[in-house]
């Protein structure tokens, strides 16, 4: 794994990291604005080796910064296979369609799948704090839409970025 690439997969770590743990909540949840920087992560740099350490390691940081009453697990749990998720994906439909539409539509599909990955883990090891589907919509649904709205905004920045820089030798664009 290049320097290059680690440097700024753990920039998009730190950015995720304190949107994550700035980002109010209700009723015991918070949208999860790590998932915006994890996919923007795959999508740069879309390697099994890279989606392996942003799954595992947005898991870890997500279960520190956690409001959510016994969220830890959940979060250790849903990354790692949101990422998989996200990676074939995004793998299949940027051939088809332009980078910048699939992952938006990737971000929303994925978003969701990681909420009710995550809501439903905490529901099979744990208890709820409120019914699954008040937590689903308020902190789900506002996730999903600011997720894809940070992210079509973002990537041509980010990727206009690395051009611009060393960088665009490491990043898949």
């Amino acid at each position: 794994m290049k320097t290059k690439t680690l440097v700024i997969l753990s920039m998009l770590l730190g950015i995720g990291t304190v949107l994550h743990l700035v980002m109010p909540g209700t009723w015991a949840i918070k949208p999860d604005m790590m998932l915006a920087m994890m996919f923007l992560g795959i999508a740069l740099f879309p390697e099994k080796k890279n989606v392996l350490l942003l799954g595992i390691a947005t898991g870890l940081l997500t279960a520190l910064t956690t409001s959510f009453p016994m969220g830890q697990i959940p979060n250790i749990i849903d990354k790692p296979i949101t990422a998989f998720v996200f990676y074939g994906l995004f793998l299949l439909l940027s051939k088809k369609l332009s980078k910048q539409l699939s992952l938006t539509i990737l971000t929303i599909v994925c978003t969701v799948i990681s909420g009710t990955l995550f809501l439903g883990s905490a529901y099979l090891l744990f208890e709820l704090p409120g019914p699954f589907i008040i937590l689903f919509g308020t902190g789900v649904l506002p996730a999903m839409a600011l997720n894809a709205v940070i992210l079509f905004i973002l990537y041509p920045f980010v990727t206009a970025i690395l051009k611009r820089t060393n960088f665009a030798s490491t990043a898949s664009m």
